[in-house]
């Protein structure tokens, strides 16, 4: 930067000898400003925030207290799980995850539709109106060239395949990851859901939703060994109380049919029937044991979540805020205004 002054009182003088090139500007950008702002749809944001019940809470005692006062949390180190709170966040940007939220059902504010969420992404978006011949444009040129894509079915009774998408469906799940945010705050151990829509019912609606999705997610992963193992027991359980009904309804048959039968051989063939039906009973005995064993570790593995924020239908727009965006535009033409006005100053300035 030279030596030279800066002469704030010229800089002022010829401001406002100039102050009809200011007044011109602010008139235009005000204008474009309004007319591009204005039309913009509005949306809103909606806030949930649960705390998930940590896979051992007793993990590192009171030392993972005083190293989450530090922004650490030592309290996974020892944890068997794989998902544990901080890739919360992740699941949000899994196709697994965010295919299953398109079959959430939605209502608009005045009950004017009632949809599922993928259709009302797909065909009751607003737009801005200034845009739309250029969408209408766009789409009938790729109409004209694109190859029609046919729709792919999902499986096992879902209505799309995470694993295979198509472009329609793909673009959808991008606009469903940019309408959903997770955070994890190390710190307090929250888990918050902010979600962003057009309309306020549905935005509280997928907000609540989209927690109970969470929420189910992470339980069946904490529970699926358990869930595993608690099925394998049941089936046990239920063979093993088949064969002992069946080897006491024989026991019963052959002691009724052989009531007076005083022949060694009879009675030894009905000891070891009793035996055999004896045999049988221990083993439902204790196959049933482990049954109600699996059943509490189930219990045991379902972890609980503590609603910190309710889903509520919010009141006001979040955005787009009309008059910080005129403000900023003005305060901008301004600043180009003067650069382009006192350039050669600028020049030799710096």
């Amino acid at each position: 930067m030279n030596n030279s002054v800066i002469d704030i009182k010229e800089i002022a003088s010829t401001m406002l000898a100039r102050r009809k090139t200011y007044f011109k500007v602010w008139a235009v950008v005000f204008v474009l400003s309004c007319l591009w702002i204005f039309p913009q749809p509005r949306y809103y944001n909606c806030e949930v925030a649960i705390a998930p019940e940590s896979a051992d809470a007793s993990v590192g005692g009171g030392l993972a207290s005083l190293a989450s006062s530090f922004g650490v949390n030592i309290g996974n180190m020892s944890s068997s799980d794989a998902i544990f709170p901080e890739l919360y966040p992740d699941l949000f940007e899994s196709n697994d995850f965010l295919v299953d939220l398109l079959d959430i059902k939605v209502t608009t504010q005045k009950n004017e539709l009632t949809t599922d969420y993928y259709d009302y992404l797909k065909n009751h978006q607003k737009n801005n109106i200034l845009i739309m011949p250029f969408i209408w444009t766009a789409e009938k040129v790729r109409g004209m060239f694109a190859t029609p894509e046919k729709p792919i079915k999902g499986k096992n009774g879902k209505r799309f395949d995470p694993f295979h998408l198509n472009k329609e469906v793909n673009n959808i799940l991008e606009q469903v990851a940019d309408n959903i945010e997770c955070n994890y705050s190390k710190t307090t151990g929250v888990v918050t859901i902010s979600v962003t829509d057009q309309d306020p019912v549905v935005c509280a609606l997928l907000a609540d939703s989209v927690k109970e999705r969470l929420q189910t997610f992470i339980t069946a992963y904490r529970t699926k060994k358990a869930r595993i193992d608690y099925e394998h027991y049941k089936q046990l359980t239920a063979d093993a109380k088949e064969q002992y009904e069946r080897a006491r309804q024989a026991y019963g048959r052959y002691s009724d049919a052989n009531t007076e039968v005083v022949l060694e051989s009879f009675k030894a063939k009905q000891e070891d029937m009793e035996n055999e039906m004896q045999l049988k009973y221990n083993v439902y005995t204790a196959l049933n044991t482990r049954l109600e064993a699996a059943l509490a570790k189930v219990q045991e593995r379902t972890p609980a979540f503590t609603t910190l924020k309710c889903a509520s239908v919010p009141i006001k727009p979040a955005g787009p805020k009309r008059i910080v965006f005129i403000v900023s535009m003005l305060i901008l033409s301004t600043i180009v205004t003067f650069c382009k006005m006192f350039r050669k100053e600028l020049m030799e300035w710096f």
